[in-house]
């Protein structure tokens, strides 16, 4: 029997939420969510609870959960947890269904928490109650439409620009590398715009957030960090879903004998092997991934081309090692690096100089100037469009010549590049941030160096495959069904 998705609108785009533990101090739980739900510009209706009463943070307070009125769409819990159930007990009482229950001391807590679990399971089912939580660090959901944050991290995530569709969405099962990753999207200006983390999952699961933010318009690809899935066939049946027209890219924990010891003891995973995790991701369409870097690399890459590319690979560099080691990499990633089309090698050994190497990679020698490369771009795209699927262009800085005229060049034929480019720079760089963000503007992910940008280029290169798998394993789950009913 297929599971319906949830409704998840009143966790991540909530007209109405109150705060059950409000307050102004900013080292407290209650003080970080209302200082988050100021920071991320919330536009709906807020209340306060709090016994003394008063004004916090502009909202006029309630003293108690019954004198909410009228009912919101989701209670935000942060008191202790002795005092939890009580909350749940008057959130229903007074018409409150959805709830987001940040501290922990259930489950996880041993016999006194994993009591309090039960009592909190079974009075959410007597009285048709949805919870996010326990154990978890909150929710960000930066929808331009509207946008929304009840969390205690630190900070939040850029966000992405408006009508762009290009946002990410990173669902973790730690609430230490959701920060960690908000930090890095802020460092790198990642449009990432959903952060979940997820905590006890007494009702809300992975699969349940993936399902929900995959059908986002804003949302473009998904990010999971996972150690341990409740109900695989529930979490295949999601990932399918999503992964069939966006993509999701997973990093899994407790891979190894030790961390599947340690991720058993964060969250009760059972311990799989490299070989089960793989095969698994397989089947679910899930581009895996081994690191955290890797899975920052993902970001990035699926960020600015959602539904991948395909494996044909030409290198554009300047220097003859930062070319060699891209190559090596680029293989180890299942990259073709394809010769050249003759057109476009006869061009290039007409005009440029005896020394370079006109293969691939191609090598322009040290002193290229624009001149140069914006040779090799036009040959390129004149003559390799239908060769190759992707180029990556290698740029290293000698001291003798000028960059800014290179970077200026090379922005302006990416605008009108009849294929995907990615762009590495190494060396001295004294106006990195400048050159970087001329190329990110024309469209072009630039990378610190050539094996990272070959890391993210294979990345790219396998989700199609995986996408077409996920389409057709839809395809004939829905006609199974159909068959079934009939």
């Amino acid at each position: 029997m297929t599971v319906p998705a949830r409704d998840l609108s009143p966790f991540f785009a909530p007209r109405s939420i109150a705060v059950v533990g409000a307050g102004e101090r900013a080292t407290s739980s209650g003080g970080a969510i209302m200082q988050m739900l100021r920071q991320a510009g919330y536009g709906g209706r807020v209340v306060p609870v709090n016994p003394r009463g008063g004004s916090i943070f502009g909202y006029d307070s309630v003293t108690t959960i019954g004198a909410i009125d009228p009912p919101v769409d989701l209670a935000v819990i942060v008191i202790r947890p002795d005092a939890i159930l009580d909350a749940v007990r008057e959130s229903a009482d007074r018409g409150v269904r959805n709830l987001l229950i940040l501290p922990g001391g259930f489950a996880e807590s041993g016999p006194v928490g994993v009591a309090r679990n039960e009592a909190l399971l079974k009075l959410a089912a007597d009285r048709g109650l949805t919870i996010a939580g326990p154990n978890c660090a909150g929710l960000i959901h930066l929808d331009p439409a509207w946008r929304f944050a009840a969390t205690f991290l630190r900070d939040l995530p850029p966000g992405a620009t408006s009508g762009a569709g290009n946002g990410l969405a990173f669902i973790s099962q730690s609430g230490a590398l959701a920060e960690e990753f908000i930090d890095k999207a802020n460092a790198r200006a990642l449009p990432l715009t959903s952060v979940v983390s997820v905590g006890n999952a007494v009702h809300l699961g992975v699969d349940d957030y993936l399902a929900w933010l995959g059908a986002r318009p804003e949302i473009g690809a998904a990010l999971l960090y996972v150690e341990s899935i409740e109900d695989h066939e529930r979490f295949r049946r999601a990932a399918r879903a999503v992964a069939a027209s966006k993509p999701v890219i997973a990093l899994f924990g407790g891979r190894t004998e030790i961390g599947g010891r340690a991720a058993s003891a964060h969250t009760g995973a059972v311990v799989n092997d490299d070989a089960a995790i793989d095969a698994f991701c397989l089947s679910c369409g899930i581009v895996r991934v081994d690191s955290l870097r890797r899975l920052l690399l993902a970001a990035k890459a699926f960020a600015r081309f959602p539904q991948g590319l395909g494996k044909r690979a030409l290198i554009l560099s300047n220097s003859g090692g930062p070319g060699v080691i891209c190559a090596d990499q680029a293989s180890r990633e299942g990259l073709d690096l394809c010769a050249l089309p003759a057109a476009m090698t006869e061009v290039l050994r007409q005009q440029l100089p005896p020394e370079a190497s006109v293969a691939n990679p191609i090598d322009l020698l040290a002193d290229a100037r624009e001149d140069r490369f914006e040779l090799a771009i036009d040959a390129t795209m004149d003559h390799a469009a239908q060769a190759y699927d992707l180029v990556m262009m290698i740029h290293v800085v000698p001291f003798m010549v000028d960059a800014g005229p290179v970077i200026a060049g090379m922005a302006d034929r990416a605008a009108s590049a009849r294929l995907p480019l990615l762009h590495s720079m190494m060396g001295t760089l004294p106006h990195k941030a400048d050159w970087f963000a001329t190329m990110e503007r024309a469209g072009v992910p630039v990378f610190n160096d050539v094996e990272e940008m070959a890391e993210a280029a294979g990345l790219l290169a396998r989700y199609p495959a995986l996408r077409e798998s996920a389409r057709l394993a839809a395809t004939l789950e829905v006609k199974f069904r159909d068959r079934r009913s009939k």
